[in-house]
């Protein structure tokens, strides 16, 4: 297997600034292609309209999209719309697949603030695979309140989009789709240019930094030691911002960072990767402390990055340009976070590997959360519409988790006993969970969206063990329900849902009507003719999971257990 060491690699390719689209219709075109990262020699890649990554996409606040996914690969896949305020059914979850040579168009109303997100796949046992091949991109949202500020946002100017990602070689410089080597994830690309550089102007410059890797976390600052100032979270802008040294981003998380080229103008700063400063536990730390029996990390210690200081991004700075923002807002936007006091439901979620934390895998997993490894049949949590809710976070492994929700975005209550710091205090849909007995606290609100069929998820967003099973799913319900016992439509009713070993159909306007059981995937599993209006259909040989129900052009959903 090929290692590269990036450190003492001088910058020499610009940097990958990738088109926009603009809505609220979106296509979006998922194949095969390659790119060149190294000289002379391709690398067979997936990308989404364009060999690798894909478009950034721009929402305006309020507007109803439409974004059509075609999938041109060969392969089963989804696209999750990370961040994303949205139904569970437009969502993008493992349940809701794309096929090859088939089109998926999921509309929603953008409600989501000004702020950075992003899209990827996520079928399970395949998310992996198909980020690590280049298929992601990222999301920016509009409004009115941040239009109002006087902040940087000439797109590809001063406000840079910057995908953080590395990966996994193999001896003929292509990349290694076997999650068994992910530990070996030795090449760095920004915005997949590998030894990138950009020509920034000698003037504020917003950065909008996305951790984009399958594994490792970032402490993002600059090689001449000056501050920058964070601006914005997972889900929107600070309220004030917040100026700091280094800036630790872990798998999923988004940031925007202003940074003062002013004084610069003829020269050049790196943005760094402080890896010899990530704390112990965190993926991308020097090493790991054990106890017990833990076994190490495979490989961990022949990756040259783990604890490396090392150039992400090389900013040559040029000359201002007219109207340049030469200084950070004192005030940003309002944060009204959700109140304690007005808490519904309070739950708790343990993180543990296979075996306990002293045991050999407490630093490699399996991690499962509340001790289930995820399970595409089982809805781990039922939740209230518009409950506010606590969720305590415990970490019981050797290693630092990203854990990541849909859905929604939460306020951080403590970390480890503590009040998150003030770059942690907006909107957040991922939250590192310390390890060895760390624990974090968030409070958010279900609002908006119910289906007690399609679920959301929540999981680590370290993708190996997300793989591994260190996931869990949760649907939304109205009126305290737990389950839909009976389906009625004006064609039929079906009922129990979920259901284990038969259902029972009920044809309410006439008899003889064909019916088909269609999975998730679009296979039919089941058709046959309804001579009576009161039919049971053994479905216990069917795989737990999501199907589909179609009578007289009448579809409907059902959850097999």
């Amino acid at each position: 297997m090929l290692l590269f060491v990036v450190s003492s690699i001088k910058a020499q390719n610009p940097l990958l600034i990738p088109v926009t689209l603009t809505g609220p219709t979106y296509n979006l075109t998922i194949d095969y292609d390659s790119v060149m990262i190294f000289p002379g020699i391709y690398t067979q890649s997936a990308g989404i309209n364009g060999p690798i990554l894909g478009p950034v996409v721009i929402i305006d606040k309020g507007d109803v999209v439409t974004i059509n996914v075609d999938n041109q690969l060969m392969d089963t896949t989804t696209m999750h719309w990370h961040g994303v305020h949205l139904p569970s059914v437009m969502d993008g979850g493992p349940h809701t697949v794309i096929p090859p040579s088939t089109t998926w168009s999921p509309t929603w109303t953008g409600m989501d603030n000004a702020s950075t997100m992003w899209f990827h796949p996520h079928l399970h046992h395949k998310t992996y695979k198909h980020i690590m091949m280049g298929i992601t991109g990222m999301i920016i949202n509009k409004d009115t309140d941040e239009s109002a500020l006087a902040l940087p946002r000439t797109y590809g100017v001063d406000d840079i989009p910057l995908v953080l990602q590395t990966k996994v070689m193999d001896a003929n410089y292509q990349f290694d789709l076997d999650m068994d080597n992910r530990n070996m994830d030795t090449l760095f690309l920004a915005n997949a240019t590998r030894n990138a550089y950009f020509d920034a102007p000698a003037q504020m410059v917003r950065i909008r930094l996305l951790n984009g890797s399958l594994m490792r976390s970032f402490n993002v600052g600059l090689s001449n030691g000056a501050d920058f100032w964070v601006i914005a979270s997972d889900g929107g802008l600070l309220s004030a911002p917040v100026q700091m040294n280094q800036l630790l981003i872990s798998n999923a998380e988004r940031y925007e960072i202003l940074v003062d080229l002013s004084a610069l103008q003829g020269s050049s700063v790196d943005l760094m990767n402080f890896g010899s400063s990530i704390p112990g536990g965190v993926y991308g730390t020097a090493q790991f402390s054990t106890m017990g029996q833990v076994q190490p990390i495979q490989d961990y210690d022949n990756n040259p990055l783990n604890g490396a200081d090392f150039t992400m991004l090389t900013l040559n700075v040029g000359a201002p340009t007219t109207n340049a923002i030469t200084s950070a807002p004192t005030t940003l936007v309002t944060v009204n976070a959700w109140n304690p006091a007005n808490v519904d439901v309070s739950r708790s979620f343990t993180f543990s590997p296979d075996g306990g934390m002293g045991g050999p895998t407490g630093l490699s997993g399996p991690f499962f959360i509340n001790n289930n490894p995820f399970d595409m049949g089982v809805i781990n949590e039922v939740i209230d519409l518009d409950n506010i809710e606590i969720w305590t976070l415990t970490n019981q492994t050797m290693i630092a988790h990203p854990f990541h929700i849909h859905d929604i975005q939460f306020n951080i209550l403590e970390i480890d006993g503590a009040a998150p710091p003030a770059h942690q205090a907006g909107w957040k849909d991922v939250v590192l969970v310390p390890a060895q007995m760390g624990s974090v606290k968030f409070i958010t609100k279900f609002e908006d969206f119910a289906d007690p069929v399609i679920p959301f998820m929540y999981h680590c967003h370290i993708i190996g063990h997300e793989e591994e099973g260190m996931m869990g799913q949760f649907t939304v319900v109205e009126n305290g329900s737990t389950a839909v016992e009976t389906i009625e439509t004006e064609t039929f009713s079906i009922y129990p849902n979920p259901a284990t070993d038969n259902i029972t159909i009920q044809l309410i306007k006439s008899v003889n009507q064909d019916v088909a059981i269609v999975d998730m995937s679009g296979r039919i599993m089941f058709k046959e003719n309804l001579s009576q209006k009161n039919s049971t259909i053994d479905v216990s040989k069917l795989s737990k999971g999501i199907y589909f129900i179609s009578i007289n052009n009448t579809t409907t959903k059902f959850i097999k257990q």
